[in-house]
């Protein structure tokens, strides 16, 4: 096990909710996710699954909750907004997600 010393720069957590087909894995939205946004993004993870008859047929919602952390400085809102922008084109454009 590596130390690593607690960053002294604050992380900065957003969440989405993504409608997705069902056969859409977590696995999918995180290795997307880290593939995309490689320096700044420390953690993904799913904390909510809706599914219902509002949604339509073979529907879901994700709930996920992403965490940026940079080492070197404290993120901006503006950064991590454009991250955020970034990461919601690709689950649009490869996973045919649907923003809620």
């Amino acid at each position: 096990m590596v130390y690593e010393p607690v960053s002294k720069f604050p992380a900065v957590r957003r969440d989405l909710a993504l409608l997705i087909d069902e056969q859409v894995t977590f696995a999918e939205i995180e290795q997307l996710s880290r593939k995309s946004v490689k320096h700044i993004l420390q953690d993904v993870h799913l904390f909510d699954i809706y599914k219902g008859d509002k949604l339509g047929a073979g529907k879901k919602s994700y709930a996920v909750a992403f965490r940026f952390q940079d080492a070197k400085k404290t993120l901006t809102d503006k950064e991590v907004d454009k991250v955020m922008r970034q990461l919601i084109a690709k689950f649009e454009s490869d996973l045919g997600a649907i923003l809620r």
